[in-house]
């Protein structure tokens, strides 16, 4: 009798197993990886941040100057609207490029 009920255990466990790890997995990889920062890709030598009065900033990477400028005011306002800052106050607090 024992024998028996092993069996009928071990026919519905595995698959059971299985059907939990493939929903914990399916859970996590619907979620898109971001970052609240752009980071430094090849070849973009310039970065800037940008600073609400209230909320978070952003700091983002660029090719030149301007566009190190333009991106971080632009995640400035996007990440202070999203934290429940001034998006209307942003503004550029650092700019340079690494030589």
């Amino acid at each position: 009798m024992t024998g028996k009920t092993a069996r009928q255990y071990s026919s519905w466990v595995l698959p059971s197993l299985l059907a939990i790890n493939l929903a914990l997995t399916a859970g996590c990889a619907g979620k898109a990886a971001t970052s609240r920062y752009s980071a430094s890709s090849t070849g973009s030598s310039c970065y800037a941040k940008a600073l609400p009065t209230v909320g978070e900033g952003g700091l983002a990477w660029g090719s030149t100057l301007s566009i190190a400028r333009k991106k971080s005011l632009d995640n400035c306002i996007r990440y202070a609207g999203q934290s429940g800052g001034t998006p209307n106050t942003c503004q550029v607090v650092l700019a340079e490029c690494k030589h």
